[in-house]
């Protein structure tokens, strides 16, 4: 079956269940398909395509015009959806068991038992993964069509936006999650299902990874070691850039007090990794990440956990000594 069908058909499933965003991989291809015709083009460039025989010039009214602004907004639909679904499901799973009870009431039974909550999480990665395919699979068309290498830049170019659905912090935290259901099962010694295979917490060399294949064609490695203190990350956060730190490092990366937290950063702090700025206010807590690194990591954490315990109490304590000596005026 042609993936076209295939995704046109998952897509058609999916809307009978939560209606949710695709890419237009049909109408982007037939857009495509107008390049290949040459009638709307001017004269000019018209006679510059004759020159490269069926393929659409570098210089297209109806691709840079149409093309590229309608996926644009269609990826991120996509990733709005995904992440904002993402984070409900993995909110609900580390939620008290109050918060547990009120779910159950309110009539979403299956959203509080563990198999639902395994098979709305395998749901989110299949989502991810074949609107990841059907976007590269478009880009590849553009360049073939346009003998170019503009589809590619357009991908890095939403890499930047942060529009790519597998540089998700929420799609990091799913994987954690999984793997968290894998040792948890051991523990319990029950056999349930899982939300895909392929996925595993690797230290290479004594650098921790987070490694997954997602298909045979989509691989995703997450390195967890932070930039500023060249540790595993402790307490880690991701930045809206994507670049992941430990909490600690990121506060002191924006110069900003462990009581005021990362809202406070100033809009014009950068990344330490990528320079982009107004990179902290948006930054996800990666919980799952951090139950996984816990569990995995036992010595190494206790370890951490106790410097950084004393570090906060001494950011805590200067800064109230601060606001008290301001208050009274001494």
């Amino acid at each position: 079956m042609k993936f076209c069908k295939k995704y046109e058909e998952y897509m058609q499933e999916q809307k009978e269940k939560k209606n949710p965003p695709g890419v237009g991989f049909k109408k982007l291809k037939k857009i495509l398909k107008r390049c290949r015709r040459r009638d709307h083009l001017p004269p000019r460039i018209a006679s510059i395509s004759q020159q490269h025989g069926n393929n659409c010039p570098r210089e297209c009214t109806v691709c840079d015009g149409t093309f590229f602004p309608e996926l644009q907004k269609e990826m991120e639909d996509v990733v709005g959806w995904f992440n904002e679904n993402a984070r409900k499901l993995l909110e609900l799973h580390l939620a008290s068991s109050f918060k547990k009870c009120l779910t159950w009431f309110r009539g979403n039974h299956s959203k509080t038992s563990h198999l639902g909550l395994i098979q709305e999480g395998r749901d989110l990665v299949n989502y991810a993964l074949i609107n990841a395919v059907a976007i590269r699979k478009i880009l590849k068309k553009y360049d073939k069509i346009h003998e170019s290498s503009q589809g590619q830049a357009f991908k890095t170019q939403v890499q930047k936006m942060r529009i790519e659905i597998l540089q998700s912090p929420w799609l990091c935290e799913l994987m954690a999650f999984h793997i968290n259901l894998k040792e948890s099962q051991k523990e319990s010694g029950a056999v349930l299902a899982s939300l895909f295979g392929g996925c595993s917490f690797i230290v290479d060399d004594g650098k921790p990874f987070l490694s997954c294949e997602l298909s045979d064609s989509v691989k995703v490695d997450i390195d967890l070691t932070c930039s500023i203190c060249l540790d595993t990350v402790f307490d880690p956060i991701s930045l809206t850039c994507g670049h992941i730190y430990c909490y600690m490092c990121a506060c002191s990366a924006a110069s900003v007090n462990v009581v005021d937290g990362l809202k406070a950063a100033d809009p014009s702090e950068k990344c330490p990794l990528c320079r982009e700025v107004c990179v902290y206010k948006g930054a996800v807590h990666l919980d799952e990440l951090s139950i996984l690194l816990k569990r995995s990591c036992r010595e190494y954490w206790e370890e951490r956990r106790k410097t950084e315990r004393a570090e906060r109490l001494q950011q805590a304590k200067e800064y109230w000594d601060y606001q008290c000596r301001s208050f009274t005026g001494i």
